[in-house]
């Protein structure tokens, strides 16, 4: 994963036609042509939603995407099975996501030795300072620190700076995400002015945007 430990920022761009808080978000939605988008505007990687109950994403838009373009993807789903990280592989993903708070701890380990063995990267997602003691137990991964609270989907980009400062010395080598509620610039920079965090992963906000090219340059000029 093309993701930064420091300086220049770097924008996972988010792929999903809809969400379990917020229903659909783009009704004209076409993968291929959103990550064109994306890609044109130089994001860091794509993340692609691919499970389709809640997010009404389908496995073949990775493949689809990786065809088509030269960029890493991230693809996220609910891996509930290692037999879904070789799929992933399979359709040219990068990077997995795994959540830790919805994954038994004997699953977390299968799954992050399927990605391995594969070569694949894998976050770990969490959303409090216990989840980030679970994160740090194990060997290597980058960590998303999700801005999200999964009880009443409220979103505050002080999570991020919250557990940061919690656990600054044990994550200062890690690769950091911050993913959720990025909004405009100002965003962006308040995490950077409080953390050493430089990859945001920003999908709502690019996925209701009118102009995609028009939303990135609000976010990071």
């Amino acid at each position: 994963m093309n993701l930064k430990k420091k300086n220049s920022t770097a924008i996972i761009a988010e792929i999903k036609k809809a969400s379990p808080s917020k229903g659909i978000l783009k009704n004209d939605f076409n993968h291929i042509d959103i990550a064109e988008e994306f890609y044109n505007n130089n994001a860091a990687c794509l993340s692609v939603l691919t499970e389709k109950k809640y997010f009404h994403g389908d496995k073949s838009f990775v493949n689809d995407i990786k065809k088509k373009f030269d960029i890493p993807i991230l693809n996220k789903d609910f891996f509930i099975d290692t037999y879904q990280i070789y799929e992933a592989n399979k359709n040219g993903a990068d990077c997995i996501l795994i959540i830790l708070n919805s994954s038994k701890k004997d699953l977390i380990n299968d799954l992050i030795c399927a990605a391995k063995k594969l070569g694949m990267d894998f976050i770990l997602e969490i959303h409090n300072e216990k989840e980030m003691e679970i994160a740090l137990d194990y060997n290597g991964g980058i960590i998303g620190i999700n801005n999200r609270n999964l009880e009443n989907f409220s979103v505050s980009i002080n999570n991020t700076i919250r557990i940061f400062k919690e656990f600054e010395n044990s994550i200062k080598n890690k690769i950091l995400i911050s993913e959720s509620g990025f909004h405009k610039k100002e965003d962006i920079k308040k995490i950077k002015d409080h953390t050493n965090i430089n990859n945001f992963l920003i999908g709502e906000s690019l996925m209701k945007s009118d102009s995609i090219s028009k939303c990135f340059k609000d976010l990071t000029e």
